[in-house]
């Protein structure tokens, strides 16, 4: 895997600069996730599988990002399942 910080549910880059932290309850920022996946202290889609993650983040590789099918089913398989909220204890 990359050196990237990444959100630990979707794999998306977090950044400063892009100022796409989650939030805890008292409204810091998580830099474990993201904003699309955990906010105010809770996964925004708590009862979501990796298998529905990744075919989600699929998609959003392929629809928004403008990346080929076959590079986005790629990344999302090697970088989702590595992922602290996706790992087995």
């Amino acid at each position: 895997m990359d050196d990237k910080v990444r959100c630990q549910s979707c794999g998306m880059p977090l950044s400063d600069v892009f100022g796409n932290y989650g939030t805890n309850k008292d409204g810091s920022d998580n830099t474990d996730y993201c904003a699309f996946c955990f906010k105010d202290g809770a996964f925004t889609n708590p009862r979501q599988t990796m298998d529905e993650m990744i075919k989600s983040s699929i998609l959003n590789m392929t629809k928004d990002l403008r990346m080929p099918g076959e590079k986005a089913i790629q990344l999302a398989n090697e970088i989702i399942p590595k992922l602290k909220r996706w790992k087995k204890p």
